[in-house]
Protein backbone atom coordinates (compact mmCIF):
# COMPACT_ATOMS: atom_id res chain seq x y z
CA UNK A 1 0.00 0.00 0.00
CA UNK A 2 1.31 3.71 -0.66
CA UNK A 3 2.00 5.35 2.12
CA UNK A 4 2.74 8.94 0.52
CA UNK A 5 1.15 11.86 -0.70
CA UNK A 6 1.69 14.95 -3.00
CA UNK A 7 1.19 18.04 -2.42
CA UNK A 8 0.80 21.12 -5.36
CA UNK A 9 0.20 24.50 -4.89
CA UNK A 10 -1.83 23.86 -1.93
CA UNK A 11 -3.78 20.21 -2.45
CA UNK A 12 -3.20 17.09 -1.26
CA UNK A 13 -3.11 14.41 -3.19
CA UNK A 14 -4.29 10.70 -1.64
CA UNK A 15 -3.67 7.57 -3.32
CA UNK A 16 -7.35 5.04 -3.24
CA UNK A 17 -5.43 2.81 -0.45
CA UNK A 18 -4.58 5.32 1.78
CA UNK A 19 -8.45 6.59 1.51
CA UNK A 20 -9.64 3.12 1.96
CA UNK A 21 -7.81 3.06 5.20
CA UNK A 22 -8.13 5.61 6.84
CA UNK A 23 -10.92 7.61 5.37
CA UNK A 24 -13.35 5.60 4.23
CA UNK A 25 -16.89 7.00 4.18
CA UNK A 26 -15.52 10.08 4.88
CA UNK A 27 -16.41 13.35 2.71
CA UNK A 28 -13.98 15.81 4.92
CA UNK A 29 -11.01 16.45 6.39
CA UNK A 30 -9.40 19.16 8.47
CA UNK A 31 -5.66 20.05 7.17
CA UNK A 32 -3.57 21.36 9.88
CA UNK A 33 0.45 22.27 9.79
CA UNK A 34 1.93 22.97 13.08
CA UNK A 35 6.12 23.04 13.18
CA UNK A 36 6.22 21.89 10.04
CA UNK A 37 3.74 19.07 10.59
CA UNK A 38 0.99 18.63 8.16
CA UNK A 39 -1.95 16.67 9.64
CA UNK A 40 -5.05 14.79 7.64
CA UNK A 41 -7.90 14.71 10.41
CA UNK A 42 -11.07 12.77 9.41
CA UNK A 43 -14.52 14.85 9.83
CA UNK A 44 -16.91 12.58 11.15
CA UNK A 45 -20.26 14.81 10.84
CA UNK A 46 -20.57 16.69 7.55
CA UNK A 47 -21.96 19.79 9.58
CA UNK A 48 -18.50 20.29 11.32
CA UNK A 49 -17.40 21.77 7.85
CA UNK A 50 -13.60 20.88 6.54
CA UNK A 51 -11.78 20.60 3.46
CA UNK A 52 -13.84 18.09 0.75
CA UNK A 53 -12.34 14.66 -0.38
CA UNK A 54 -12.93 15.12 -4.09
CA UNK A 55 -12.46 11.97 -6.39
CA UNK A 56 -9.90 12.92 -8.79
CA UNK A 57 -10.09 9.89 -11.11
CA UNK A 58 -11.65 6.43 -11.77
CA UNK A 59 -9.54 4.80 -9.51
CA UNK A 60 -10.88 6.04 -6.58
CA UNK A 61 -7.55 8.49 -5.74
CA UNK A 62 -8.84 11.82 -3.90
CA UNK A 63 -7.42 15.37 -3.65
CA UNK A 64 -8.07 17.84 -1.07
CA UNK A 65 -7.96 21.24 -1.49
CA UNK A 66 -6.62 23.50 1.37
CA UNK A 67 -4.73 26.57 -0.47
CA UNK A 68 -5.99 28.79 2.69
CA UNK A 69 -3.72 26.59 5.22
CA UNK A 70 -0.75 26.93 3.02
CA UNK A 71 -0.87 29.73 2.14
CA UNK A 72 -1.17 30.88 5.97
CA UNK A 73 1.97 29.63 6.14
CA UNK A 74 4.10 30.78 3.21
CA UNK A 75 3.65 27.46 1.81
CA UNK A 76 1.75 27.69 -1.57
CA UNK A 77 4.47 27.06 -3.69
CA UNK A 78 5.51 24.05 -1.88
CA UNK A 79 5.65 20.92 -4.40
CA UNK A 80 6.39 17.35 -3.09
CA UNK A 81 5.55 14.02 -4.74
CA UNK A 82 5.76 10.67 -2.62
CA UNK A 83 5.54 12.08 0.72
CA UNK A 84 5.65 9.40 3.18
CA UNK A 85 3.26 9.81 5.96
CA UNK A 86 2.21 8.13 9.24
CA UNK A 87 -1.22 7.22 11.22
CA UNK A 88 -1.03 8.89 14.68
CA UNK A 89 -3.20 7.81 17.01
CA UNK A 90 -2.90 10.06 19.45
CA UNK A 91 -3.60 13.04 17.12
CA UNK A 92 -6.33 11.36 15.11
CA UNK A 93 -4.30 12.73 12.10
CA UNK A 94 -2.30 11.38 8.95
CA UNK A 95 1.02 13.22 9.26
CA UNK A 96 3.61 13.89 7.32
CA UNK A 97 6.58 16.01 8.32
CA UNK A 98 7.67 19.29 5.61
CA UNK A 99 10.81 19.25 4.78
CA UNK A 100 12.06 22.67 5.29
CA UNK A 101 13.57 23.14 1.57
CA UNK A 102 11.49 22.16 -0.92
CA UNK A 103 10.09 24.84 -2.40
Amino acid sequence: MSRKVSIREGSIYLPCSLVETYFRGIEAVIVLIQQDELMVMPVHQSTSGGCLLKIRNAAGDRVVQARDVFQDQDLLELSIEGLPVVWRSEKGALCAILPKNNM
